[in-house]
């Protein structure tokens, strides 16, 4: 049974506009099984179709020129059709390479796909405006995971099943947050053959997006980092501490974490800061794209028991989330830290307003508040505040301030966050 992915309808609406649409997202998420679904999608409609594989060498040679290209393209499909290509950051200058064929105003529908590496995010941005959309395929969310692992039975209705099903729920969120988001781990039941997985995806990163396309001249670096980085989900940033256990200047190491964000490893969120005195302004935190990865990287890739290290990883998983349903929208992600060590989790600021969100790997039975929540309520005043945990529901005014209590799933299913 195939995961379903909620980008194949966007894709999907999208075949019938000029523009190029563009698969971008870490490796083996699954944006060639999407293509693939796509593609079958098509077919039921006897539409012409050609794919090709820059991965393949067979294929990657019609890229020498575009006309080449079009040569086999026309060859194969005729004179119209969706033309599929895939591993696109395998071309240099793919940007420039893309946007020729697109000036031509030729009546082909190209869906692109490739690694988030460089070559294909940055130059692509920069050659194709006007001419693409853009799709982020990202690890399995955990929507998408527990629909798959309820065989899409509640697929319409997971907010009942969330409140009906809480053992399972919880059941299901420990291993997610254990073992994260990519499509073969997901599918694999045996634990030694999920490791197998992980570390061949851990491998292929660090090997084709890291040392073959972006050239990075001390891998062992790279790879020591993406495990420090592993140990500090949710703090905030040393830079100098890392630069001299990983033995790279902090430049380095800036460049280096700036490629493990393009390429969907990392997420670093900034502080949120209106008094340059009292307020922490320039160190970033850091979070993961995928779960499974960071345990993978910090040797814990296993069922998570330790209840501080799921705290960390849950908090992860709610950035995950939230960034999931604002990442349309104009706002921002941050966090707060003072001076004197008060600190909110997330603040998500948008149209000059505020909201401020705490995090707690807990079943509360009660209402309790953070000192640092009260604080940046009492400082800001915002309109609502969020205590996202396992399942406890309620509010309270503070001020002029609605605090929601809101279970984890009532992010996903509900719309909290709607202006």
């Amino acid at each position: 049974m195939l995961i379903k992915r909620t980008l194949f309808n966007e894709i999907k609406d999208h075949l019938s506009a000029k523009e190029i649409s563009i698969i971008i997202g870490p490796r083996q998420v699954g944006k060639t099984t999407l293509m693939k679904e796509l593609i079958s999608e098509l077919k039921q409609t006897n539409n012409n179709i050609i794919f090709l594989n820059l991965d393949i060498e067979n294929d990657k040679r019609f890229f020498e020129s575009q006309e080449l290209l079009l040569n086999k393209i026309r060859l194969e499909i005729g004179e119209s059709g969706y033309v599929f290509i895939d591993e696109i950051q395998r071309k240099e200058n793919a940007g420039f390479f893309l946007k020729g064929l697109y000036d031509l105003d030729l009546p082909y529908k190209f869906i692109i796909s490739g690694s988030g590496s460089l070559e294909l995010k940055e130059h692509i941005q920069e050659s194709l405006t006007g001419r693409k959309r853009l799709f982020e395929l990202l690890p399995v969310t955990f929507e998408e995971f527990i629909n798959y692992k309820t065989k899409y039975k509640y697929e319409k209705k997971l907010d009942s099943y969330f409140d009906l099903e809480s053992q399972k729920t919880n059941y299901f969120l420990l291993e997610y947050l254990s073992f994260g988001g990519y499509p073969r781990v997901i599918t694999e039941s045996s634990l030694e053959e999920k490791k197998k997985i992980i570390n061949e995806i851990y491998r292929s990163y660090i090997e084709k997006d890291i040392v073959s396309l972006l050239k990075i001249d001390r891998p062992e670096a790279f790879s020591l980092l993406i495990k420090l980085l592993s140990a500090e989900v949710g703090k905030i940033l040393n830079y100098s501490n890392l630069a001299k256990l990983t033995g790279i200047s902090t430049i380095t190491l800036k460049k280096y974490l700036w490629y493990s964000e393009k390429t969907y490893v990392i997420q670093t969120i900034p502080p949120f800061f209106r008094n340059t005195v009292k307020e922490l302004t320039k160190s970033y935190s850091i979070y993961f794209y995928d779960l499974g990865l960071r345990n993978f990287a910090n040797d814990t890739f296993r069922l998570v028991e330790n209840k501080n290290e799921l705290g960390f990883l849950f908090q992860n998983l709610v950035k995950n989330i939230i960034y999931e349903k604002i990442k349309w929208k104009s706002w921002n992600i941050k966090y707060w830290r003072t001076t004197d060590k008060a600190e909110v989790d997330f603040v998500i600021e948008f149209s000059q307003k505020l909201i401020p969100i705490e995090v707690k790997y807990s079943a509360l039975k009660s209402i309790s508040i953070k000192r640092s929540l009260r604080s940046f309520i009492e400082k800001y005043s915002p309109p609502k505040a969020f205590v996202i945990n396992l399942e406890f529901e309620n509010e309270i005014k503070i001020n002029e301030t609605t605090v929601s209590f809101v279970p984890f799933y009532k992010i996903i299913t509900g719309k909290i966050f709607d202006e």
